[in-house]
Parts: C-alpha cells; sequence; structure tokens
C-alpha cells in the first residue's frame, strides 16, 4: 500500500489530503472511512486520543496517540507494534474510533500501543525498499511449497517496515503442517516469518477486484463481518438456482445475496402457501411463478406454456372452494355464466377505447349544384384576361361587320380546319427546302430543271404555304387572312 501522489506539500513534509477519507486515488481506496463529524465543530479539549491506522489490504489496527500529535487522514505515521515498528496511514480519528471499536468489540486498555512520530523521508525510502522484496519472495515461496507437497495457497506477502519480518498470508481446506516451511522460509531470506490463514473472502477482499454488477468489490471496499450465506436466500428471492450465476470471485455464494433477504421475506407473508395444484374444471393448475411485490401469482393447465395470472386474493378464494370439495370453472371466474358477463364486459371496455382513440375524418364542404359555373361562364371569365387585338383591316375597309371575334375561337377553327403538327413531331420531321422568289431555279447541264412532286404540283401554292408556316400564337390571326 502506497500514500497518495497529492499528500506531499510544496515544503517537502506530509501534510496529509486532508479529504477526511474521501481520497479519489486508486492507493487509497481500500477500505475508507468518511468521518462525517468532522464538519460539526466537535471541541477538541476531549478529544479521543486513540487513532485508527490503516495497512497493507486494507487491514486496520488501533494505536494510541500518547504525544498528541496535530494528525490528518493520510498522514503516514510509524507505529509500535511486537516485534519492531511498522509504517501505516491515519484513515479515522475522533469520537468514531470510539464507535469503531464498539462495533468490533475492542477494549480500551494496555494492550493498545502507541504512535511514534510521523514518518518522514528516511523511513518511507526503508519501507520501499522492504515492499521491493514482497513479489519475489511470493514467488520463491509458492515455489517451495510446491517442492514441499503442501496443499495451500500463498495469496499475499507482507514486510515490516524495518524489513525484520514478514508475514505470510495464505488459505487451505484443511489444516496444514508448515513447520518445516517456516524453516525453509528464515533460512533463505533471514527475517522472522509468520504464517496466517484467511479465507477464499478475506483472499479476495485482500486482492481486490470488479464484480459481475460493475463495482469494487464489497469486502474490499466496506465490508467487514462475513456472515453465513445459503441458498435458502436465493429461493427466496426467486433466483435461478445456477452456481455460476450466485458465486462471486472467491467461490462461495455472493455476499449480497443477503442484503435484500430480509425485505423479501417481509413481502412473503402476504403470499399463500401452494401445496398442491388448483382443481378447476379446466384441469389442474399448477403454480410456475410468483412476482412477490406485485402480489400475482402464475398458473398454468396440465403444465401446459400458457400461463394465467391472477392475484393473491383470487388464490386463497379458490382455496377455499377447493377444499369444501368444489371445483371452480377456470381461474378467473367460478361458473361459466360469469364468464358470458366478463367476455360482454370487455367486448364493451374495447368499443369504449375504440370511440376514444378513433380519428375524426374531416368532413368535406360539398358544394350546391346552383353555385357550379358553366363551360361558357368559364371560357368567358378566361377571355376576360387576355382581350383580342381589334382587326385594322377591316376598319380601314369600312365594313359593316363590327364584332370582334376573339382569338381563343379562331383557334380553334384553324385547328379543326388544319390540324397543327405538335412540336415533337415537328423537330422528327427531316428539314425541307423553303424556295427562295429571288433566286433562280438550279438548271442542269442539259437545261432542265428539276421536278417536283407531283403532291406539291397539284397543290395550290397558298394552302402549302398555310401548311409550312402554321400560324404562331403570338400572331394577329386576321393579318394572313387579309393578305
Amino acid at each position: 500500500m502506497s500514500g497518495c501522489s497529492t499528500c506531499s506539500t510544496s515544503s517537502g513534509g506530509t501534510g496529509g489530503c486532508q479529504n477526511n477519507g474521501t481520497c479519489g486515488t486508486s492507493d487509497c481506496n481500500k477500505m475508507n472511512s468518511f468521518d462525517w463529524l468532522s464538519h460539526l465543530g466537535i471541541p477538541q479539549v476531549d478529544n479521543f486520543d486513540i487513532v485508527e491506522v490503516k495497512f497493507k489490504g486494507g487491514r486496520k489496527e488501533y494505536f494510541r496517540n500518547v504525544d498528541y500529535l496535530s494528525l490528518n487522514t493520510g498522514d503516514p505515521v510509524v507505529v509500535d507494534v511486537p516485534s519492531g515498528h511498522h509504517i501505516g496511514y491515519v484513515s479515522l480519528q475522533g469520537e468514531l474510533v470510539r464507535l469503531q471499536m464498539q462495533k468490533r468489540k475492542i477494549r480500551n486498555d494496555d494492550n493498545i500501543t502507541r504512535i511514534y512520530r510521523l514518518a518522514n523521508e528516511k523511513d518511507i525510502e526503508k519501507w520501499e525498499e522492504a515492499k521491493n522484496r514482497e513479489i519475489p519472495t511470493l514467488y520463491r515461496c509458492k515455489q517451495i511449497v510446491d517442492e514441499l507437497g503442501l496443499q495451500m495457497k500463498m495469496s499475499d506477502v507482507e514486510y515490516q517496515a524495518d524489513n525484520s519480518k514478514a508475514t505470510f498470508y495464505y488459505s487451505a481446506e484443511d489444516r496444514v503442517d508448515f513447520r518445516e516451511l517456516i524453516k525453509v522460509l528464515a533460512g533463505e531470506f533471514k527475517i522472522r516469518v509468520e504464517m496466517r490463514q484467511i479465507s477464499l473472502r478475506q483472499e479476495a477482499g485482500r486482492l481486490g477486484g470488479i464484480g459481475v454488477c460493475g463495482r469494487e468489490l464489497c469486502c474490499s471496499t466496506w465490508l467487514v463481518d462475513f456472515k453465513n450465506v445459503t441458498t435458502s436466500a436465493a429461493r427466496y428471492q426467486n433466483l435461478s438456482l445456477n452456481p455460476s450465476k450466485l458465486s462471486g470471485q472467491c467461490g462461495r455464494l455472493k455476499c449480497c445475496l443477503n442484503y435484500e433477504l430480509d425485505t423479501y421475506m417481509d413481502a412473503i407473508k402476504d403470499i399463500p402457501s401452494i401445496d398442491r395444484p388448483l382443481q378447476t374444471e379446466q384441469g389442474p393448475a399448477k403454480l410456475q411463478k410468483t412476482d412477490i411485490f406485485r402480489k400475482l401469482m402464475w398458473f398454468s393447465y396440465n403444465n401446459d406454456n400458457d400461463w394465467h395470472s391472477i392475484s393473491c386474493d383470487r388464490v386463497r378464494e379458490i382455496q377455499a372452494i377447493n377444499e369444501k370439495g368444489q371445483k371452480v370453472f377456470n381461474l378467473q371466474v367460478d361458473k361459466a355464466d360469469e364468464l358470458e358477463d366478463l367476455a360482454a364486459q370487455s367486448t364493451r371496455e374495447l368499443e369504449l377505447l375504440d370511440k376514444k382513440f378513433a380519428k375524426k375524418k374531416k368532413k368535406k364542404k360539398k358544394r350546391s349544384k346552383d353555385t357550379r359555373p358553366t363551360e361558357g361562364e368559364q371560357k368567358a371569365v378566361s377571355q376576360q384576361g387576355q382581350s383580342p387585338k381589334p382587326n385594322r383591316s377591316n376598319e380601314e375597309s369600312g365594313s359593316s361587320d363590327n364584332t370582334r371575334r376573339p382569338r381563343a375561337d379562331f383557334q380553334e377553327k384553324n385547328q379543326s380546319s388544319t390540324p397543327q403538327p405538335n412540336r415533337e413531331n415537328r423537330r422528327k420531321k427531316k428539314p425541307r427546302n423553303r424556295p427562295n422568289p429571288n433566286q433562280k431555279p438550279n438548271v442542269n447541264q442539259q437545261g432542265a430543271e428539276p421536278k417536283s412532286s407531283p403532291s406539291a404540283q397539284g397543290e395550290n401554292p397558298q394552302e402549302q404555304k398555310k401548311r409550312k408556316f402554321p400560324p404562331r400564337r403570338n400572331q394577329n390571326p386576321n393579318k394572313g387572312s387579309n393578305e
């Protein structure tokens, strides 16, 4: 265990992180304690003189502050141990230490050793050298255990700060005779050896890890007392009895199975006990599932795949009828007549829902027949926007017909007499040679003129001009006829 990187000050000393146990770095996250009395302004005169100190793996012990040193959470201190001195970090002080000692049933007597001083740089450097020996010692110890054939698992090694003693933590199912192992380790590493057996849960707490919930293990962060966990806790909570899902990293049942067990035990009091299937005319109904908090129970007829849910009160009613030697029609109703009433009620409810959520169609306004305009009125309205130009030739000739013919009527007549080719057809046709009156006709060497097509010879040239040059839309329709 090493200290925080933010604990050092600019003067070179170690003043502590002063976060009251809420340090967020990775080195101080095991068995943290929050001092919730630090901001209450308790007088310092009657301050409790015992301090809680944390060591490697979250191990905590209590020492007396005889010299009344001003300590902060996270300060490294040199403490007195039975075989020398060791270095740990202050984790808690004040009145909360008294409460923790009462919880762990530790007496405030002379067996509590003292704190020597705050650790200086020289003490920490010597401690770092001792910690660097831990991993090589652990690997070598595992090799010696295999050579001796001992049925034990070495999990961790902790050196004392004065480099005079090492504690070996191991786990084993049965009692192990390790006297020969201690002699070999003491002769090879030249230290005093202490062997300490721990349980599998304590081993997981010392090593740490991440649980299936995504958080750090409870045994490595805050859980101290390991209570007995049985499979009945999983049965009461309707959990599947799958060992791979119920066991933690230690190989034992998860400690979190006991967290909500009391709540389930209180809620299960209102659930009726089912000793035998419920007797109905549809067949015996067997219990398949129970929802404790919603107070619902699922049954199936003759082990069918269709489950039917009913309330706990309904189950009690059916049990009371079965005790009289009678059967109900099904799980929902007692008699067949009630089933018809239930079906009619359900259909009425569905109809009400359909009316409630039906989309209202917008009604289109119907126009009356008298208000519709006729075709003649539509043409008159369209002609008002474009008034035809007056015929100049008629005005000059002084003709008696002063009526103006609309442009649209003239175009309709012209289209009826001479069909106009479409633009697409006009593009597809080959261009014709237009005769030029000023140009002389081409004569061959023999003096013969080119022959024209018989269709062109028999037709009137005015009609041919009309076909070749249809009237344009923007052109005055009366101009071509006067010419």
